[in-house]
Parts: structure tokens; sequence; C-alpha cells
């Protein structure tokens, strides 16, 4: 079984290899060879997991928003953008169809790199990274590490255009977000992640929008 699996993998290669002197690609246009991985979750990190499926472990990188998604589940489905190089094949696993959409639309913009990409998921939420890019929001994009002025500058000409087309989750936003924003803030000086922090505001906005500032600490933490 092992013996045909590497077969076939030396065979996809073979197929596969960079052409033009080119040192890695991208699959076509993204028409790669795994739309999703499923299975159980044998080792779970913030930058990777191992997903063992039907007997083969397949070592999936992923990003920390992705991670805070299946932390709590032993198993489950992932979306897979495949890259292969002469010295590595490398799968990104996202938790969403969106997740990996986005990840493409990032690493479509000169100087971004896959690794560069997982760090900007990893920093922003999708919706924040996204609301950030279409409102130029140069000073949010250069906060995150490894992106300097230049680059953030190119994501934003290359790419606002693009992301004004996603439907960002605006409907699940507190009406006043001087509300959201304070409470974000408060609940960081207690010493709480960004991210999940986020997370949880974006849960109490889809039922109570008119929340105040306390109403969305409460029950901010009830859930964090």
């Amino acid at each position: 079984m092992f013996f045909l699996l590497a077969c076939f993998f030396a065979v996809l290669f073979s197929f596969c290899r960079p052409q033009m002197g080119n040192s890695s690609y991208f699959c076509g246009k993204f028409e790669c060879m795994f739309e999703f991985i499923e299975g159980i979750f044998e080792e779970l990190t913030p930058s990777y997991v191992i997903i063992n499926t039907s007997g083969v472990g397949f070592r999936v990188e992923i990003s920390l928003n992705c991670y805070e998604e299946l932390k709590n589940k032993q198993n489950g489905r992932l979306f897979i953008h495949q890259i292969i190089r002469e010295d590595a094949h490398l799968l990104f696993g996202f938790a969403s169809a969106r997740e990996r959409e986005l990840f493409r639309a990032l690493i479509s913009v000169s100087g971004i790199g896959a690794n560069t990409a997982r760090m900007m998921l990893s920093s922003l939420s999708e919706d924040e990274l996204i609301r950030a890019v279409v409102s130029e929001d140069i000073a949010k994009i250069k906060s995150i590490k490894g992106i300097g002025l230049k680059t953030a500058q190119r994501v934003i000409i290359e790419l606002k255009d693009v992301l004004s087309k996603f439907e960002t989750e605006q409907s699940n936003t507190c009406s006043d977000n001087k509300n959201r924003q304070e409470a974000l803030l408060a609940l960081q000086t207690l010493g709480f992640n960004k991210l999940l922090i986020e997370k949880a505001l974006d849960k109490i906005c889809k039922d109570k929008r008119e929340a105040s500032v306390e109403d969305l600490i409460r029950l901010a933490l009830k859930i964090l």
C-alpha cells in the first residue's frame, strides 16, 4: 500500500515539476489536487495539524485563526491549498473555503508568500483584514509582523477592488462600533487574546446589536 502511494506521488511530481527554472509554483489557477482533507486530528498546534485520513498522516500548515476553530475538536475537515516546490510539497489548511479564498488573494500579491499570508491571517480576523484593505488602513496592515510600508501599499493597490467584493459580516457588527471598540480595549486590558475577544464580540453582536459597552464586556466574559 505504502509502495503504491510512493509511486503515485512520484508520478505526480514528475508531471508537476516547476518549469522554466521556477523554484516553486501554485497549482495552476489554484486547481490543486486536494480540495479538502477530512480525518482525525492526531496532533494540533497553533501552526500545523497532523490529520489522519485512512491511516495516512498529512501535515497541514494552518493559521492561528484556523487553530482557534479546531482546538476543541478531535476530527474535522480542512480546505486545502497545495504548494509544490523542488524541495517540498506543502499543504496549507483552512477552516472555511472563505479563509482559503482570502489566502489565495493574498499570495497573488507580488512579494507575499504563503508564510506571510498565513501570518496576516493569524494576526487579524478575516473581516478585520478585509476592512483594513478596503478602507486603505495602512497602519493596521503594517502592524502585522513582516509587512512594511511598500508591501502594505501594494496589498491595498492590488486587492482593494478584489476584497471589496468579499461578503464581510457587517450585519454581525454592533450598531455602535465605538461601544465594540471600547469593550475590546477593556477586555484586552484584562489580559485576554485579541483574536478570541473579536470572535466573542462577533458572536454577541449577532443577537445583540444594540448592546452597551457594559453588556458587551459582561457577555464576552461568559464566553472567554
